[in-house]
């Protein structure tokens, strides 16, 4: 999130003379508004805030304006309120809170129209990109206090608030107030501040952004993240890295969060189409870019590295990213596997493990990951194998299987705790020496044209 200072520059708090219009020497301030409605609503105002919002670096088409108020203003609307229904009760009329306007409500029907004609945008609630405006008033910081005493069950400490008074916390007491609690404990109309409410910060976000697409992995010497064990990095790349960090760069964005549809070990290859990813790019600054720029953007992390190749990328939708991992179980993938037996083999010691078909494992959490991976047995299925002979102790094994199958172990039985095995079926030890992933079977995303 960028906070813009009154120069228009990124990264100090805006709260300069210019934008908080603070000098009210002549001005008498509401008791109930603390002045927003009175300073804050003007075409200068807005103006400032739109020189702000355009110099902040963003692309836009509309945007969603938030505004934060001070919480002790809700203690004061609440007061206005009791007031209005005490009068109106006098005279036997009926009035519901929800017949009231809003503070928040009433600010942005009469600014919302200015930012529109000052940026030449819509306002549009369900927009990506938010101004945010935050407000404070020192002066009346204590008002919320006395609610701390008479309901101290809604005011609970919580991480990284610097006050436990946060607008929410205010809202639920005065819920839970009874009325002639309210009104011996709040001055009711409230007392007339001094002064106005001034500006915190603004600040302009934009929401995250997605791209999918597959990749192909070439290298036997890559992670598919980062391999960094006690803060030291043991390889200088990964796939993630050399995907993401492109597209970082190109859509300005301040970090990004890599998922796919499984992933290979740092020795393995993954050939074929690719296997599926996405990257959500996070308060990204650009987010407009022709099919012919995104193709550009893909040959540039194709020409980056020969370890890895990118194709189908494409923008997607948050939703879109579920179809990578619907049924993810039940999705197949294929292998091909370099094996390597103890004892010496012919050609028709393997053929058997052709005419297996859907063979049912199961497999404890495999040794290796059982530090990151909770301890389970997991049933798998393999569905096919074909085997190509190599010589007296090698051969090269096709397989198809369900997603999650550990490939590894089941060629070498990871010491009894995956059954049956290939070493069990073919009553040899055996091991294997290099694995290709063939196809990751989803479809998603949709294949593009080159």
């Amino acid at each position: 999130m960028d906070n813009l200072s009154g120069n228009g520059e990124e990264g100090s708090s805006a709260t300069e003379d210019e934008i908080i219009a603070s000098e009210a020497s002549d001005l008498r301030v509401c008791n109930v508004c603390l002045g927003i409605l009175q300073e804050f609503c003007e075409k200068e105002f807005v103006a400032k805030v739109c020189q702000k919002v355009e110099a902040s670096g963003f692309e836009f088409t509309s945007m969603v304006l938030s505004v934060s108020f001070p919480p002790q203003l809700s203690v004061r609307e609440h007061a206005a309120w009791l007031l209005v229904k005490q009068e109106i009760g006098k005279q036997s009329l009926p009035l519901g809170r929800n017949d009231l306007v809003q503070l928040k409500e009433a600010y942005k029907w009469i600014t919302h129209p200015l930012f529109s004609e000052g940026l030449g945008i819509p306002i549009d609630g369900k927009s990506l990109f938010e101004v945010s405006v935050v407000f404070a008033h020192p002066e009346t910081v204590e008002d919320c206090h006395f609610l701390g005493e008479v309901c101290p069950d809604c005011f609970k400490p919580a991480k990284n608030k610097q006050s436990v008074f946060t607008r929410m916390a205010v809202l639920k007491a005065l819920n839970k107030i009874k009325e002639e609690d309210f009104f011996k404990q709040f001055p009711c109309p409230p007392n007339s501040p001094k002064t106005v409410c001034t500006v915190l910060e603004i600040e302009c976000t934009h929401g995250a952004v997605f791209v999918a697409g597959r990749y192909n992995k070439y290298s036997r010497n890559l992670p598919q993240t980062p391999w960094i064990i006690d803060g030291e990095r043991k390889m200088e790349s990964s796939v993630e890295e050399l995907i993401s960090d492109h597209l970082l760069a190109a859509f300005k964005a301040e970090s990004f969060n890599f998922s796919s549809s499984g992933r290979e070990d740092v020795d393995v290859r993954t050939l074929g189409n690719g296997r599926p990813f996405a990257v959500e790019l996070l308060n990204p600054h650009r987010v407009r870019f022709t099919s012919q720029e995104v193709k550009e953007l893909q040959q540039k992390i194709n020409k980056s590295s020969d370890k890895i190749q990118v194709r189908d990328l494409q923008l997607v939708t948050r939703e879109a990213i579920g179809y990578m991992k619907e049924g993810e179980e039940e999705k197949t993938k294929t292998y091909s596997a370099l094996i390597w037996t103890s004892k010496a083999i012919q050609k028709k010691d393997i053929g058997f493990l052709n005419d297996l078909k859907d063979l049912k494992i199961d497999q404890k959490t495999p040794l290796r990951v059982l530090h990151r991976r909770p301890l389970a047995v997991r049933t798998r299925s393999i569905h096919s194998m074909e085997t190509h002979y190599l010589d007296e102790h090698h051969f090269r094994l096709y397989l198809k299987t369900q997603a999650g199958t550990y490939i590894k172990e089941f060629v070498h039985g990871d010491f009894g705790r995956t059954k049956p095995n290939i070493g069990s079926l073919m009553n040899v030890t055996a091991d294997i020496l290099e694995l290709d992933v063939e196809s990751v079977d989803v479809d998603w995303p949709p294949a593009l044209d080159d």
